[in-house]
């Protein structure tokens, strides 16, 4: 599947923009991102909050190099 991104200026534009590329033939969908900085925020995804949480509560590791690493990991 292929995506078009479209840059528009005034938003007021954006119902009618929406409309018109759902009446395309082929179109699976139409989404509006107001603020794409925010949509690519990698702190708002759920791996980042439980990442933030496993260093909040100490469930961190550390090891030297890949070689204690593994030996960690299997012991």
């Amino acid at each position: 599947m292929a995506s078009i991104v479209l840059s528009v200026e005034d938003e007021g534009m954006l119902t009618q923009l929406k409309k018109a590329c759902q009446m395309l033939k082929g179109v699976v969908s139409v989404r509006v991102i107001k603020d794409p900085a925010k949509e690519n925020d990698i702190t708002k995804t759920a791996g980042y909050q439980e990442a933030m949480d496993d260093i909040r509560d100490g469930r961190v590791y550390h090891a030297a190099n890949a070689e204690d690493m593994f030996k960690q990991i299997l012991g």
